[in-house]
């Protein structure tokens, strides 16, 4: 010892090695970092000593960062373990791995795992290690390990990165490893690239190993429908509908419904509908076949009508035409109920309401005589709603000049017969206010107090209480339907009601409907004593008895002095509208009578 202390290390080393402790001699060349003598001592006298010293010659290296030097001392002292922790402490990942994959296989999955749990509390520094560590693995045909590696590379700020890496696993994967893992981790990363939104890319993936469906599902995430359509229909023509299925509910979800007409037109349309875009779809279903444009037509029309809008309505099968759908009926009717039905249609400028109503009707009509629904009840009751339609048109035009006056009057009083289709106290206040302009007094008394029981009746909720002995041995009809409201406003019932008092009090009119020369009602067709119907003028619907002017079409016919006062009545006046009637009476009833004037 007082040798080691003077510094006379060669005396000490033999000293020790005499006394029988080669250790002790070992170790104070350690102390004094003679690493040449420490090992010298400790391979000929003291070969357990060999480890350790050079345990200690690598730590010293490890103290100047000569990291090499350090592991080839700890590999050569048989302690990798050693030289793993060294490095481990050190942040060298990489050569910690390396070491452990070489001399200590069993730890490298906990070493792995170990090393990812630190490079992701680390942020980015630590990705960069991963991928660095992925590399190596790469480079050293360990592909299984480096697929592994690129996975566990996560998005911390560099997506380009992130999916450089997913990218990297999925091709090593498919180039390198067995079929069944390459599909595990291309069904791991196609997600992982869809959700950082890279579509295509997974798209181009799962079509490397054949998985259509899912590279289809891809594309159409991202929104490349021709992708996807093409990808359908060059490897798997199965998905081709799947495509276009999800490509419809794409464009509803978006409201983009002029693409969706492309694809789907019927689809688009009940997109319009439901949009509210009646023009747009209406538009667009005047383009297609006329099923499908009536399909629409009609509900638009529902639509309207439910809306109160019932010109509008009827305006839609001006121009488009009334089909003789069965399914249409109930609306073309309720059209008819609304506009016979609506305030201020007693007027000259109703013409055009009442002109469109009859020409849809006619149109009906026309299409019904071609159709299964040809003669049925429901014909009928068309046929007689054009006749009605007719009428009021003709009132309206007839109104427009003074010299039609009684025209006017009669075909208010020819209406009368149809109140089964009408509202009766609106049809008998025209009839009644009608009858009075032009001085027919009693037929107004008749038809104003008529009016007022049914105004009654009306306020009662039933027509019970109403006294038919007025219109025996008439065509009127006693058994109509009850109004549900009043249709005549409260100002104009009062008015009605003071004259029907006044009149009643001076007795001066006897109160019985004017006969004519069959001892019939003069207004009815049928002749109460002999049941003989007469047909019904054109001009005014009351009956021909004589001087009848034929037209081709059976049962239309008009009296010769009615017809000739209309049409006198058009020379003077030129008037459009009385133009108009004769226009549609030649198309109704196949031509005009030869002693008819032109009105071109």
């Amino acid at each position: 010892m007082y040798l080691e202390d003077e510094g006379k290390f060669e005396e000490a080393e033999a000293e020790f090695i005499r006394a029988g402790k080669p250790k002790e001699a070992v170790l104070m060349f350690v102390h004094n970092q003679d690493w040449e003598a420490a090992q010298r001592v400790a391979e000929a006298h003291d070969p357990d000593s060999v480890a350790e010293v050079l345990v200690g010659q690598a730590r010293v290296a490890l103290e100047e960062k000569d990291f090499q030097k350090a592991e080839g001392l700890l590999l050569r002292a048989q302690r990798p373990g050693l030289a793993l922790n060294y490095y481990k402490e050190a942040g060298l990942w990489s050569d910690a791995l390396r070491i452990c994959k070489d001399y200590v296989p069993g730890q490298l999955e906990a070493l792995q795992e170990e090393y990812e749990r630190e490079a992701t509390k680390k942020g980015a520094r630590g990705m960069e290690g991963l991928v660095e560590q992925a590399r190596q693995w790469e480079q050293a045909g360990e592909y299984s390990r480096a697929v592994d590696c690129y996975l566990k590379v996560r998005d911390v700020g560099s997506s380009s990165l992130v999916e450089k890496c997913w990218m990297k696993a999925a091709e090593l994967s498919i180039k390198f490893l067995p079929p069944q893992r390459s599909l595990e981790v291309v069904r791991a990363v196609g997600p992982q690239l869809i959700g950082i939104g890279k579509h295509c890319a997974a798209a181009e993936l799962y079509l490397n190993l054949d998985l259509v469906k899912e590279a289809i599902d891809a594309f159409m995430e991202a929104e490349e429908w021709n992708k996807a359509k093409r990808v359908a229909k060059e490897l798997d023509p199965r998905y081709e509908d799947y495509v276009d299925q999800h490509y419809k509910d794409f464009l509803k979800d978006q409201g983009k419904v002029d693409s969706l007409v492309g694809v789907d037109v019927v689809a688009a349309l009940d997109l319009y509908v439901e949009q509210g875009q009646w023009d747009k779809c209406i538009e667009t279903a005047t383009k297609q076949n006329y099923k499908i444009l009536h399909k629409y037509v009609a509900l638009y029309a529902t639509h309207l009508i439910r809306e109160g809008a019932y010109a509008q309505a009827l305006a839609l099968y001006v121009q488009h035409g009334a089909p003789a759908n069965p399914q249409n009926f109930n609306i073309y009717k309720r059209i008819f109920t609304d506009v016979v039905s609506s305030p201020g249609t007693n007027s000259a400028e109703a013409y055009h309401t009442w002109a469109d109503l009859r020409d849809v009707l006619f149109n009906l009509c026309e299409n019904l005589v071609k159709s299964s629904e040809a003669n049925s009840a429901a014909h009928e009751e068309f046929e007689t709603m054009l006749l009605i339609a007719h009428y009021y048109a003709a009132r309206s035009a007839a109104q427009s000049v003074k010299q039609l006056e009684t025209v006017a009057a009669k075909l208010s009083v020819s209406l009368l017969r149809h109140t089964q289709l009408l509202p009766a106290d609106k049809a008998f206040y025209e009839a009644g206010v009608a009858a009075k302009a032009v001085g027919w007094e009693n037929m107004a008394f008749i038809f104003l107090n008529r009016f007022l029981d049914l105004t009654d009746a009306i306020e009662e909720g039933t027509l019970d209480a109403l006294d038919h002995s007025d219109f025996q041995d008439t065509d009127i009809p006693f058994e109509v339907p009850l109004p549900a409201k009043q249709h005549v406003p409260e100002a104009q019932r009062e008015e009605v009601r003071d004259w029907v008092l006044t009149v009643s009090m001076d007795q001066r009119l006897e109160q019985v409907l004017p006969r004519d020369e069959r001892g019939a009602y003069e207004a009815s067709l049928v002749a109460a004593s002999t049941g003989v119907r007469a047909l019904p003028c054109l001009i005014t619907g009351y009956p021909i008895l004589r001087n009848k002017i034929e037209f081709k079409r059976p049962g239309k016919a008009a009296n010769k002095d009615n017809w000739n006062k209309f049409l006198m009545a058009i020379k003077t006046s030129h008037s459009p509208v009385c133009q108009d009637v004769l226009k549609f009476i030649s198309q109704w009833c196949g031509g005009l009578p030869s002693t008819s004037f032109s009105f071109q």
